[in-house]
C-alpha cells in the first residue's frame, strides 16, 4: 500500500453571534484536513503503515490548525478528529489513520491534553459533509466543550481517497449553559 497526501485544506470558523446574542470573545474553531490518495496493493502491512501515517498527520494538521487560529497550543480547550473515506476505500483504513496514533500525536502538541479525542469515520462521496465532534482536551466530561464543527470539500474524497481531519477550538460552545442533571 502507498499513501500520497494530495492536498491540505484549512477551515476557520469565527462565530460573533449565536441566535442574535453577541459572542465575546468570538468562538473560534479550526479544521485542518489532509486528502490522501490510497493505492492498495493488498499487502498485510497496510494497517501498520496507516498507523504511522496517522501519527505524521496528527502533528502536521495540528500545526496547520494552530496557524489558522493564530494562537498558542496552550490556548486550545477542545478537539476532535474524523475521517471521510471514499466509496472504494475500506472504512477500516479511515479508522487506522485515526487510531491509535493520530490522537497521541495531537496530544503531544497541546499542553494539558490528556483525554481521548472524540472521532467519527464515515463513507461519502466528494463534497459530503463531515461533522467532527469535539470535547475538552483535559476533561472529556466538560459539557461546555461538547460541540461539532463541519467540513465539506467539494472535490474530496474521490473513490480512492480518504479525507482525514482534526478540529481545534479555543473554548467551549458559545453561550454554553448545560449542566449535569
Amino acid at each position: 500500500m502507498s499513501v500520497q497526501v494530495t492536498r491540505v485544506v484549512v477551515h476557520l470558523v469565527e462565530r460573533y453571534a449565536e441566535l442574535g446574542v453577541p459572542v465575546v470573545p468570538p468562538h473560534r474553531q479550526a479544521v485542518a484536513a489532509a486528502v490522501l490518495k490510497m493505492a492498495d496493493e493488498g499487502t498485510d502491512g497496510a494497517l501498520d503503515m496507516l498507523y504511522a501515517t496517522g501519527a505524521e498527520l496528527g502533528a502536521l494538521l495540528t500545526g496547520r490548525a494552530l496557524q489558522a487560529l493564530g494562537c498558542t497550543p496552550a490556548d486550545i480547550q477542545g478537539y476532535g478528529k474524523a475521517a471521510l473515506v471514499g466509496t472504494g476505500v475500506p472504512l477500516e483504513y479511515g479508522a487506522a489513520l485515526l487510531h491509535p496514533r493520530l490522537g497521541k500525536a495531537v496530544r503531544e502538541c497541546l499542553p494539558g491534553a490528556t483525554t481521548i479525542m472524540p472521532s467519527v469515520t464515515k463513507r461519502g462521496a466528494a463534497g459530503a459533509c463531515l461533522d467532527i465532534p469535539t470535547h475538552g482536551i483535559a476533561d472529556m466530561w466538560s459539557f461546555d466543550h461538547f460541540d461539532t464543527v463541519s467540513l465539506s470539500v467539494p472535490d474530496s474524497p474521490e473513490p480512492d481517497e480518504v479525507l482525514v481531519a482534526i478540529a481545534l477550538a479555543e473554548r467551549g460552545r458559545p453561550l454554553a449553559r448545560v449542566r449535569p442533571g
